[in-house]
């Protein structure tokens, strides 16, 4: 089994644990605008956890290992700046959110090389 598709895996996981957190457990602990920038990161974890796992069982070449590579950081870097940003009202981490979307958008693109060859 590929290590990227138990790392998928395991960020589906947890996104949906931080997406009943964020429903459940931050529920009138945070206002509606963090709520909802909780929820985004919680969102496109979920969407990279899948991209992950897709590029996972995609034919194995360094295109596609890049692309997952990409999709994790990006997870990290968007996702935990967003989900960090909601808990402590930090607006410095807002300069790091993009840098996570550039990865999301490098991993894609890798991933079409990857599918085109």
């Amino acid at each position: 089994m590929s290590i990227w598709l138990v790392i998928a895996a395991a960020n589906g996981f947890l996104a949906v644990a931080a997406g009943a957190f964020g429903a459940h457990g931050l529920q009138g602990r945070l206002d509606a605008h963090a709520l909802a920038i909780f929820e985004t990161g919680a969102r496109y974890q979920m969407y990279h956890a899948l991209a992950i796992g897709l590029a996972a069982v995609a034919p194995r070449s360094s295109l596609s290992q890049l692309a997952c590579a990409l999709f994790l950081a990006g997870i990290i870097l968007f996702s935990g700046s967003l989900y960090l940003l909601a808990l402590t009202g930090l607006r410095a981490l807002g300069f790091v959110t993009p840098i996570g979307g550039v990865a999301f958008l490098a991993g894609w693109a890798a991933l079409a090389f990857a599918a085109a060859r």
